[in-house]
């Protein structure tokens, strides 16, 4: 009798990330489809380890799963420890590495040094190429939240600061209303790209939320291939659109000297280092300490470039995501020509490409 799949639910290394891909509720599916499913410790994941432990799964330390069965599956949400180790496991995760990113390109040779294979979130995608299961919704909320706040410093003559993460939707709308009050009697006027998509619902909704004008686009409006103008007119600018072959680039940096009201730029889909980023005069992205980059002060124009947004939602995002991704975990064993077939596909492609 063969021996069913194992799921390992490891721990988060990066030290904001409170979110993870699947709940006690989704372990419980897991174990009652047949699946053997190990959760680590973890001193700061949203949902506690006592929940996932009333499950029956099994519990390892925080940190262990280097040490795990070659063949268990490592399942998590962000970047690994980057110790250059060979990767002898199979890894579920968002490994941000087939774009050309240079940290991907390091996590790809770890992967062909240890012989393991990345099932990367972002193209798990059914047969129409559309991904199963994303954070897009919160990315994009979060995302135009922060956005906001750096607007509302800019206007005491500030750079925004450093943020953290809230329990609940509610909390941080507060703080942004508060912050906008503090800082001005006016609104900004918003335009945001990718408006029909999932980040860009939830930036559109988020503004909503606040009273904010919002002008919504989408292909129809960018198709051309630009120049954008309109968009130096708006005060914040909400890049919801990944960066890919054929993306416009709609801020470029001769914009910087032209007459503008655009004050922020919310680029939500954060691809700095890759070769199709549609906003090129930024080289790094922003952090939870320092949120926003002023990338000149003539008059000020802040880029806010995080990405990791979700997580400034941890419960809500963790909660929308795990139930999107959870029909297709269980479908980890039995996928021949399925999403993880797919992703197996998308991986051999660039392990192939990567040595030449």
């Amino acid at each position: 009798m063969s021996q069913p799949l194992h799921l390992w639910v490891r721990a988060e290394s990066r030290p904001d990330e409170q979110r993870v891909g699947i709940t006690p509720a989704g372990v419980a599916a897991m174990i009652d489809t047949g699946y053997r499913v190990t959760v680590e410790d973890s001193h700061q994941r949203i949902i506690p380890i006592s929940d996932y432990q009333a499950t029956g799964a099994e519990i390892a330390p925080e940190g262990s799963w280097p040490a795990a069965p070659k063949d268990a599956i490592i399942f998590g949400l962000k970047e690994l420890p980057d110790d250059d180790s060979p990767l002898i496991h199979t890894h579920i995760m968002f490994g941000h590495a087939f774009k050309g990113q240079f940290a991907g390109q390091r996590l790809l040779k770890r992967f062909a040094q240890g012989g393991g294979t990345l099932l990367d979130l972002e193209y798990l995608v059914n047969a129409d190429g559309r991904r199963v299961a994303a954070f897009g919704y919160w990315a994009g909320f979060a995302g135009a939240g922060v956005s906001l706040l750096a607007w509302a410093a800019q206007q005491q003559g500030a750079v925004c600061p450093a943020i953290q993460a809230h329990p609940s939707v509610d909390s941080f709308i507060t703080q942004i209303r508060s912050a906008m009050t503090a800082a001005s009697e006016g609104k900004p006027r918003a335009i945001v790209i990718g408006a029909l998509g999932r980040v860009g619902t939830g930036a559109a909704d988020l503004c909503e939320r606040l009273g904010v004008e919002t002008t919504r686009w989408d292909i129809e409006e960018t198709q051309h291939g630009g120049p954008f103008p309109a968009i130096m007119e708006h005060d914040l600018f909400l890049n919801c659109i990944l960066a890919r072959p054929g993306t416009p680039v709609f801020v470029p940096r001769s914009a910087l000297d032209l007459p503008r009201s655009l004050s922020v730029i919310g680029d939500v889909a954060c691809d700095p280092d890759s070769d199709y980023n549609p906003v090129p005069i930024y080289h790094r992205a922003t952090t939870w300490a320092e949120p926003a980059l002023r990338v000149t002060d003539t008059p000020p124009l802040d880029v806010v470039a995080i990405d990791n947004l979700p997580s400034l939602l941890p419960l809500e995002s963790a909660d929308d995501y795990a139930e999107q991704l959870l029909p297709w975990l269980r479908q980890l064993s039995g996928d021949e020509g399925g999403v993880w077939s797919r992703a197996r596909a998308t991986f051999a492609q660039h392990m192939a490409e990567l040595n030449g």
